[in-house]
């Protein structure tokens, strides 16, 4: 079992600037290690049970399997993501049928070395229920396989997963910046990525960058 990971302080764990978000005095304490525990309550158990009776060796497939807060996220491995998505969308008892969100997210302090999260959130609509794929990869081998198969209407948010994460979509029709310039380097929300030194100007008015402005912490 992994090492339980530290608490993180302030809303982005920066170190070395100010805080400019005002929740510098924000502490967050990190879920448990490992699975949680059954019953999970509702209709979660159903889901669990459903997708390990028809996914062969879903243990293999599913690392870990959170709730938190009522929510269910399925911790599933790169290599097996594409047929955990497939039988949640198209098992008739699962029915995810729409993937309404995809987003990265940077854990610098992964104790697997695995630092970059991609996040799914997916939707039945038939069944009025909701789970979450996550998918961990380091940022040495930050490839992913691309759901845009399954669900089309996953490509600009895979786009702006690479864009901001650097999160490489194997697959993805034309996997390009959605929101950066075409010639920005690096990837604006890992928290390795400098706040500071880049004013911005807008018509009219200008912005002085990040360290130049008032810090609440």
């Amino acid at each position: 079992m992994s090492e339980q990971p530290p608490h993180r302080a302030g809303m982005f764990g920066v170190t070395g600037s100010g805080d400019t978000s005002g929740f510098g005095g924000l502490v967050v304490q990190p879920l448990p290690a490992g699975s949680s525990p059954r019953p999970y309550g509702g209709y979660l158990d159903e889901v669990h049970d459903e997708l390990a009776r028809v996914l062969p060796d879903f243990e293999d497939a599913v690392e870990r399997v959170v709730v938190d807060h009522g929510e269910l996220t399925l911790h599933v491995r790169r290599e097996r993501l594409l047929e955990v998505a497939q039988r949640l969308r198209d098992e008739l008892r699962l029915r995810f049928e729409v993937c309404h969100s995809v987003s990265g997210v940077d854990y610098p302090a992964d104790p697997n070395g695995r630092r970059l999260h991609a996040v799914y959130h997916l939707t039945s609509l038939s069944r009025g229920r909701r789970v979450r794929l996550e998918v961990a990869v380091s940022d040495v081998d930050p490839h992913v396989p691309s759901v845009t198969g399954l669900w089309p209407g996953a490509n600009w948010h895979e786009r702006e997963t690479w864009d901001m994460f650097g999160l490489i979509f194997d697959g993805h029709p034309g996997l390009t910046r959605i929101l950066m310039p075409d010639d920005w380097p690096g990837h604006p929300q890992r928290k390795d990525y400098p706040l500071g030194g880049v004013p911005v100007e807008y018509k009219g008015a200008r912005i002085p960058p990040p360290d130049e402005r008032r810090s609440y912490a």
